[in-house]
């Protein structure tokens, strides 16, 4: 794995509930403005955060009989 694989960034929750996204994880991930992103979230595990587009694919047929 190389170095640049992984980073760990603190960030501070706003008034309104609003976090900025690194700019290392958004080079990361190809995030541009305007780009949705998933929130998912487990009481246990955790937050984390998806581009739709790697989302939906992901979930294909998860949910259908």
């Amino acid at each position: 794995m190389e170095e640049n694989d992984r980073f760990i960034v603190s960030v501070k929750v706003g008034p309104k509930g609003q976090i900025t996204i690194p700019s290392e994880a958004r080079k990361m991930f190809n995030i541009k403005e305007g780009d949705i992103l998933m929130v998912l979230g487990d009481k246990n595990r955790g937050i984390a955060l998806l581009k739709s587009e790697d989302f939906y694919p992901l979930m294909e047929g998860k949910f259908n009989g």
